[in-house]
């Protein structure tokens, strides 16, 4: 049975094609970039086959989305005969709020909810919503499933997801923290236990997402106690271009001084802070270690500030869960940027972690452990694939209910 796999965003729809029922299979994948825009640009990878190239107008997702279809099916570049061979389609949504603590099967209803979180996520869940519909309107016999990006952490208690702001701003408006990235969180978890042969349900688990967004997670016995990106993604970790944690007063401060809209300030801390604003250089990792290497100070100092807040949080989500068990490291950086591993792991001996460093040179895009063996905390680097979790949540939820 073929799952596809769609995250929109708000100008590009990222696709997978993968076969569940032949060991998850990924039969094609692509990028469709530029919606909206003249010269679309469409990124075509089947399974044993040379990568397709288009570039094409293309006014909306409705119409990308059947560009997408027409290109999996084509008898050069496709990998099916025709859409009768989709099974089921699964889609990212960013923001699940309060009401969606794990995937569902869409309905009218879950469309109205994800709607009403599109003031949580004004970026990310009405490119979403737009994948939805579109699918709708082209295949609407095709069931789809929506998984969250906030569902896993909804096991967070009011203690770590409440703000110290008046309550009455919680119920009014349900700000608390909801955090992010839950799929991938979930995955390297569960993959790492299984790697290590180690009980999910019985051990304490840090995550480190790191990629352009990049977020950590405490998860203790299965499931997640707390997590640092907050109300928005912008809370955290300091990121390719989000600020992270900052003092509310600077963001008064500048405001008022810059004489800034609330536009312009969104703009400020999501958009041009974080690594990018610190070292001036770029909002790629590579070419801010590049950089540094060639002596660029502010780059030298944009990577210590990321190490640095990466290890306080570790730190910080071990003391809250009584101890960790194991540290995982996956995303972009995560996964291929060694010196962050090191950097970030350094002087950790503390929390039992002793760090092997010769083992995680030059360690790229592969699942490893890269602490010692007889670490009492161990640490991991895990090739994190939500696009696999997302058609297994569909491909589980359509079978189980399929005469919904």
């Amino acid at each position: 049975m073929k799952i596809l796999v769609l995250n929109c965003g708000s100008s590009s729809i990222k696709y997978q094609l993968i076969d569940m029922t032949n060991n998850a299979d990924l039969l094609a994948k692509g990028l469709l970039e530029r919606i909206g825009m003249e010269n679309a640009e469409l990124t075509h990878q089947p399974k044993n086959k040379d990568k397709f190239n288009l570039t094409k107008n293309i006014p909306d997702h409705q119409i990308g989305i059947n560009l997408i279809l027409l290109t999996l099916k084509d008898p050069v570049h496709g990998v099916i005969k025709n859409e009768n061979e989709i099974y089921a389609v699964g889609h990212r949504v960013a923001h699940g709020g309060e009401n969606f603590k794990q995937s569902v099967r869409i309905t009218d209803f879950v469309k109205k909810d994800i709607e009403k979180c599109i003031e949580l996520a004004p970026l990310h869940n009405p490119a979403n919503l737009k994948g939805i519909t579109s699918m709708e309107a082209i295949l609407p016999k095709v069931p789809q499933v929506a998984v969250f990006d906030t569902s896993f952490h909804q096991t967070m208690e009011p203690k770590a997801y409440l703000y110290g702001i008046p309550y009455e701003y919680y119920e009014k408006y349900r700000i608390r923290r909801y955090g992010f990235h839950g799929t991938s969180h979930k995955f390297v978890a569960q993959k790492a236990c299984d790697i290590l042969g180690l009980n999910f349900e019985k051990v304490n688990i840090i995550t480190c997402h790191l990629g352009n967004g990049a977020s950590v997670a405490a998860i203790k016995k299965g499931k997640s106690v707390d997590t640092s990106m907050g109300f928005t993604p912008v809370e955290g970790l300091m990121m390719g271009t989000r600020c992270g944690d900052v003092d509310l007063g600077i963001t008064l401060f500048l405001a008022e001084k810059e004489d800034l809209s609330i536009k312009e300030t969104n703009d400020l801390f999501n958009k041009k802070s974080g690594i990018v604003g610190i070292s001036g250089v770029s909002s790629d990792m590579r070419d801010v270690e590049n950089a540094a290497d060639a002596g660029n100070e502010r780059a030298k100092v944009a990577l210590e500030m990321y190490d640095y807040r990466v290890k306080k949080y570790i730190g910080a989500y071990a003391a809250a869960m009584g101890g960790a068990d194991l540290v995982i490291f996956t995303g972009g950086i995560g996964e291929n940027a060694c010196s962050t591993r090191s950097g970030i792991c350094k002087d950790m001996e503390f929390m039992g972690i002793d760090f092997d460093f010769e083992k995680n040179k030059g360690l790229r895009g592969v699942d490893a452990l890269i602490s010692k063996e007889n670490s009492k905390t161990k640490v991991m680097v895990v090739t994190t694939n939500e696009e696999l979790v997302i058609a297994t949540d569909t491909y589980n939820i359509v079978c189980c209910n399929n005469n919904d």
